[in-house]
């Protein structure tokens, strides 16, 4: 293993890359890790020196803060590389401070942009063999933090641990997807943390999700805590909703997430004349377009898959089959979207950013 210096940056080489181990061909997403992590320690009121080194497991004290009081939060990106083999990533901004924001919601100290974005740099550098040329390769990127502090007493913890991990993606295929609209549980509440891109957030998420796998569905359309009569998101996902030719999408709040896929969804379809109305959307005005043929789509939209279609929802005991429609705003979208991300298309709106 060899070490050196990248500005303030202490890298450390594996001797001997597990690359030719991995078959790109046939990837699960987020299983397959890259020969590098970037660490960076915060003790003593203070950021200590990021260090990148061999990916490898590491040790925490049984009475971490992360495993009793749950101060732990995430992002989730991606890198592309272009028919040049440079690597660009898209939005980059928003998520470092998306990630501040939740760190902040958390009581967690916030991350300096030299130690998220130069250490970012450094490491997709290093590991740029990983990624992939081609349209649906990429690297996704999962920075996170977690509170390491001593101690059980329910305090916000005085030590933390930053880490950047990286794992090579193929296109996302998530099959038909089926949604059961929720009635009684609900992802997020007002004054709570549904904003912040936090660990418990998606920990809360399970059992439901699971007792809807049962009847045969793969996500869960939430609604609001107080009256469950408003639309939110879609599993992980924030989601649109066409009616006619006008995309419907909630707000952002205090109990729906701030998708970076999102607001680029927005602007795009915005550039490409299509009719966007940011609002609250009803239950009831979902059932009724079902019901009068004028709910042409939904879908999803995050990092991970970009656009989710639904072919489908379920309220009350009662499905809805969408229609098979032949001119898909979401795939349009969804088209337009990753070839820019791959710089397969001008990148109009200054979205990408070059890894230098």
């Amino acid at each position: 293993m060899s070490t050196t210096q990248a500005n303030k940056i202490e890298i450390n080489k594996v001797a001997t890359s597990k690359i030719n181990q991995v078959d790109f061909d046939n990837l699960s997403f987020g299983s397959v890790f890259t020969d590098h992590l970037l660490e960076c320690d915060f003790k003593n009121g203070e950021w200590q020196k990021p260090v990148i080194k061999p990916y490898a497991p590491f040790l925490l004290d049984p009475s971490a803060r992360v495993f009793h009081y749950g101060q732990a939060i995430f992002e989730g990106m991606k890198a592309y590389k272009d028919e040049n083999d440079s690597i660009w990533l898209f939005r980059p901004d928003e998520n470092f401070n998306r990630f501040n924001s939740s760190a902040v919601r958390m009581a967690m100290p916030e991350v300096p942009e030299e130690v998220f974005m130069e250490g970012l740099n450094e490491l997709l550098k290093l590991d740029h063999e990983w990624i992939k040329k081609g349209l649906g390769n990429s690297l996704y990127i999962r920075p996170f933090l977690i509170a390491t502090g001593e101690g059980v007493i329910a305090n916000p913890s005085d030590e933390y641990k930053f880490m950047i991990i990286l794992s090579p993606a193929k296109a996302y295929y998530s099959g038909e997807v089926k949604v059961l609209i929720a009635e009684h549980y609900s992802r997020a509440a007002n004054g709570g943390i549904g904003a912040a891109k936090t660990a418990g957030n998606y920990a809360g998420q399970f059992y439901p999700t699971n007792l809807a796998n049962k009847e045969g569905f793969q996500q869960i359309i939430w609604t609001d805590d107080a009256t469950h009569t408003k639309l939110e998101e879609a599993g992980t996902m924030n989601v649109f909703f066409r009616i006619n030719d006008t995309l419907f999408t909630a707000p952002v709040s205090e109990r729906i997430l701030d998708g970076v896929t999102r607001k680029s969804i927005i602007d795009m379809a915005k550039k490409e004349g299509i009719n966007v109305e940011v609002r609250p959307v009803l239950v009831a005005e979902l059932i009724e377009a079902a019901k009068n043929g004028s709910l042409k789509e939904i879908f999803g939209a995050g990092t991970a898959a970009v656009v989710s279609p639904i072919c489908g929802f379920s309220y009350r005991n009662e499905y809805f089959e969408l229609p098979k429609v032949s001119d898909s705003v979401a795939l349009q979208i969804k088209d337009k979207l990753t070839n820019i991300q791959h710089k397969l298309a001008e990148d109009s709106f200054g979205w990408t950013v070059k890894v230098s």
